[in-house]
């Protein structure tokens, strides 16, 4: 409201980023994550798939024009301003966050790399690995890693077959996970 009393007009990008990331958060709110593949049902496990998608989508587009570069960057900072809301949401006060916003920006970017070397390999084993010490590193052996990891080559070869434009107006699919 203020924006257009002053003239300005809303952030384009700003927009697709919003229904992307709605797209991401429909995805990585699948009960089959946490019903079937023991995914915790928890902020973190739910920060765990929300930041498993976003870096998908991320994956997807680096390497692209400019313009999906724009709406990566507008994408990953609505992440992270949501993962800062929900904090103050669950009771963090204003002196905590900065805290955990460094440590879970540390968590995301450190699972982008992990996750990002296994998929450029192919190797889904190398990805269940990585599932299984970032979300279940209190299993010894955690049977939804597999199935995770499969799904995750899946969503990277279903984003791939979408074409630049079909994300930068705000299409973005993600394939449901198959038990």
């Amino acid at each position: 409201m203020l924006r257009q009393f002053l003239g300005l007009r809303p952030n384009a990008n700003r927009a697709v980023a919003d229904a992307v990331y709605s797209r991401i958060v429909a995805a990585a709110r699948q009960p089959e994550f946490y019903a079937n593949w023991d995914v915790p049902d928890t902020p973190l496990g739910r920060f765990e798939m929300l930041s498993l998608h976003v870096f998908l989508f991320m994956h997807r587009a680096r390497g692209g024009d400019q313009a999906l570069g724009d709406l990566t960057q507008e994408l990953t900072d609505g992440f992270f301003t949501d993962v800062d809301h929900s904090l103050r949401e669950l009771g963090i006060g204003d002196l905590g966050v900065p805290k955990r916003m460094k440590k879970l920006a540390r968590m995301f970017y450190g699972r982008a790399e992990a996750y990002g070397a296994a998929l450029q390999a192919g190797d889904v084993s190398a990805l269940a690995a990585a599932f299984q010490r970032n979300i279940r590193p209190d299993l010894a052996e955690w049977n939804g890693a597999g199935p995770l990891s499969l799904h995750a080559m899946e969503v990277e070869r279903c984003l791939a077959a979408q074409t630049s434009e079909q994300l930068l107006q705000g299409r973005v699919e993600f394939p449901s996970p198959v038990r």
